[in-house]
């Protein structure tokens, strides 16, 4: 058995983050989207998908404003994110057929905040006996799927307005 597990994708984009100083969130919904983790683009809000995912489709759904708390939203902002917040719901569904759903906004690094002044909210599609063994014994998390191969499938899912 190998003590490593191989995600070269992963090193680039953390040394590009790094490298810019700036906003991670704010980088990915500006130009053309490079890396086709965009999934959906509202009017005021955006659906991305998480590099650092803790399981296949994970998703983020953040305001393009860059505010940090939810009480900086405006009311078309917080309404735009919880429909969306639905339509990635069933976006996930019909691409993925999860069992079951963790949603939630991480405040402050003490509570896992890894981008800590751009709020957003995660959608983490789960199944039943989808925690094995190597976040146990190994502290990795194995991914069956391409972070772009889900995006594409999720955009391709995606419910129309």
């Amino acid at each position: 058995m190998t003590d490593q597990l191989w995600a070269p994708w992963r090193l680039e984009y953390v040394q590009t983050a790094a490298d810019a100083g700036g906003c991670v969130l704010c980088d990915a919904v500006a130009g053309d989207d490079p890396a086709g983790l965009i999934v959906h683009r509202g009017e005021r809000t955006y659906v991305l998908m998480n590099l650092y995912p803790y399981s296949n489709g994970h998703l983020m759904i953040a305001p393009y404003r860059h505010v940090a708390e939810p009480g900086d939203l405006d009311e078309a902002e917080r309404a735009e994110t919880w429909s969306l917040f639905d339509r990635a719901v069933r976006a996930l569904t019909a691409a993925m057929a999860p069992q079951g759903f963790n949603a939630g906004i991480n405040l402050g690094r003490v509570a896992g905040a890894g981008v800590e002044d751009h709020l957003h909210l995660h959608v983490v599609p789960r199944w039943s006996g989808d925690t094995n063994f190597m976040p146990v014994l190994a502290d990795v998390k194995v991914m069956p799927e391409h972070v772009t191969r889900t995006a594409a499938k999720l955009r391709a899912a995606w419910p129309a307005d």
